[in-house]
């Protein structure tokens, strides 16, 4: 599900939600338009890298954003897991944005790619996990799942845990090994809740000929572009 819009913590009052971090997206160069290839091979006429958020600023906003998307959904787990890599600052983040702006404090953890096999050894980081605490996996995008297929059988082997959900940035709303979207594809396989901040169709929707500082990111031609290419790869179910 995406999350619904709300005002920010402690009363502030913002534009839609969706529209404050799809803006930010765009300002922070992680959300770009052109002609791209992913890495499934699918010719893209848009493109989304996290990778590019590099600052201070980028990083608290961006777990607010995360932050904000929990609470809204009532989805605050006893631990938030990030994957290696892109997970990990995501994770951390997130954690740090509930506390400073909603005092609650939640545990984090995230994964070696290699287990280690001196001093406290193990494959996870941070907090220890224990039977029956409730984790949600916290990752950036989200196309063929792999990285959640990985992760509910480690958290599962380390404790008797309840994997509660899973919080992405943006669901591009494309297929996944069948005819749903990544996304349903995790909730139908483990039974978790899922959860995006936005998705394409709110991409679309939101940029479409309204120039964010002075730019138009999403013309006719590259909303037409993008509908083909929900039109060819986009889920079904």
């Amino acid at each position: 599900m995406s999350c619904p819009d709300q005002a920010g913590p402690k009363g502030r009052i913002h534009m839609s939600y969706k529209e404050e971090f799809i803006e930010f997206m765009v300002r922070s160069g992680v959300l770009t338009f052109g002609d791209f290839v992913t890495k499934s091979g699918r010719r893209t006429p848009y493109f989304i890298n996290t990778g590019n958020y590099k600052t201070g600023y980028q990083a608290s906003k961006l777990g607010e954003f995360y932050a904000r998307c929990l609470v809204a959904n009532k989805a605050i787990p006893d631990v938030l897991y990030g994957p290696a890599y892109k997970g990990i600052p995501l994770a951390v983040t997130c954690a740090s944005s509930l506390y400073t702006l909603f005092n609650t404090d939640v545990q984090y953890c995230f994964n070696r790619k290699e287990v280690k096999d001196h001093g406290e050894g193990g494959s996870l980081i941070g907090a220890k996990l224990k039977d029956g605490q409730r984790v949600l996996i916290v990752e950036d995008v989200i196309t063929a799942g792999t990285s959640v297929r990985e992760s509910v059988p480690l958290l599962k082997a380390t404790a008797n845990v309840e994997v509660d959900g899973l919080i992405v940035s943006v669901d591009r709303m494309e297929r996944g090994s069948g005819e749903l979207s990544a996304l349903d594809e995790v909730r139908r396989d483990y039974g978790i809740n899922t959860y995006a901040l936005v998705t394409v169709r709110d991409i679309i929707n939101t940029l479409h000929n309204r120039p964010v500082d002075g730019k138009v990111y999403i013309d006719d031609s590259t909303r037409e572009a993008m509908e083909k290419y929900l039109d060819l790869y986009g889920a079904k179910g």
